[in-house]
Formats: structure tokens, C-alpha cells, sequence
């Protein structure tokens, strides 16, 4: 693993994640797409996520609920652009309570000697959007999420057959 750059220039619409991991890209987008791998890895500490759907196919939705532990849920949900491949993801993405904030993520995982760089592009209608989605300690629970993958993909290559 290498450390995590988020890139969030002023005035630009944009957010752009970038990790490292030491692990094949079918793994990571393995862990993106399987509804039993995403509540082991997506979120911070201290919420629960619940799959409510998961159709990782060009026009399919996607929805999600993180629980915090007073059971108040947050209601995350898109739809793909493409099909989604392990080199390529496209997926719209809304929070229930900023409805009509729309962004788009490109999460892209290229390979080389058994190293995957996934970079997150979320591109935002409005430099407004962007920054409230940094205002709001976005930062804190990717780190802790890309964490959560690195360890979840560590664990997943010791699975898999030699």
C-alpha cells in the first residue's frame, strides 16, 4: 500500500482520489461490485452499510444505507454509465438529503506488477457541491475506507488459489 493523494484545487469542480494497492485489479473491482464485499470496506468506523442494490450492468442502479449507531440512516444511490470492468467504473452518485446533487465518479484501476493505482475522479455540476462534499469531511471516511479495501484486498489475495 502507498499513501492516498486527494487532489481538491479551488474553484474546480472536482475531487481526485488516488491510491495504490498491492493487489491485481480484478480484486478491487471485485470489492466495488460484490454486494457481500462492500459493507466489509465502504465507510468509516462506527456506521454499518446495508446493500439495498447492487446491479453493476450499463443503465443498472445502485443504492446503499450507512447506519450510524443510533440507527439513523443515510441513503446513498446512482446508476451506471457502461458497463463497469476492472479497468473502468462510471457510476452517478446522490445523497438522499442533498437531493438534485448529482456528481459523477470515474473510478479507474490500471495495473502493473501486481500494483493497482485506482484513481477516483468525482466531477461536480457546481464548484458549490464540490466544496460542501469537502466541507462535510468527505476526506476522513475515504481514508478510512481505502484503508478498509487495502486490508479487505491484503486478506481476499491470501484467498485466492496460487
Amino acid at each position: 500500500m502507498t499513501g492516498m493523494q486527494v487532489i481538491a484545487e479551488p474553484g474546480v469542480p472536482q475531487v481526485i482520489i488516488t491510491r495504490r494497492f498491492n493487489a491485481p485489479r480484478e480484486l478491487l473491482f471485485r470489492a466495488y461490485t460484490d454486494p457481500a464485499l462492500l459493507p466489509r470496506w465502504l465507510g468509516p468506523a462506527g456506521l454499518t452499510l446495508t446493500v439495498n442494490q447492487l446491479d453493476p450492468r450499463h443503465g443498472g442502479r445502485w443504492r446503499w444505507t450507512h447506519y450510524d449507531a443510533d440507527g439513523k440512516g443515510y441513503v446513498f444511490h446512482g446508476l451506471y454509465h457502461g458497463t463497469p470492468s476492472p479497468e473502468r467504473i462510471v457510476q452517478t452518485y446522490e445523497f438522499d438529503q442533498q437531493p438534485g446533487v448529482v456528481y459523477l465518479n470515474i473510478i479507474t484501476f490500471d495495473e502493473a506488477d501486481g500494483v493497482t493505482t485506482l484513481r477516483q475522479n468525482t466531477v461536480f455540476h457546481a464548484v458549490e457541491d464540490r466544496d460542501l462534499y469537502v466541507e462535510t469531511g468527505m476526506e476522513h471516511g475515504i481514508r478510512a475506507s481505502m484503508q478498509q479495501l487495502d486490508d479487505l484486498v491484503i486478506e481476499l489475495s491470501k484467498e485466492a488459489p496460487a
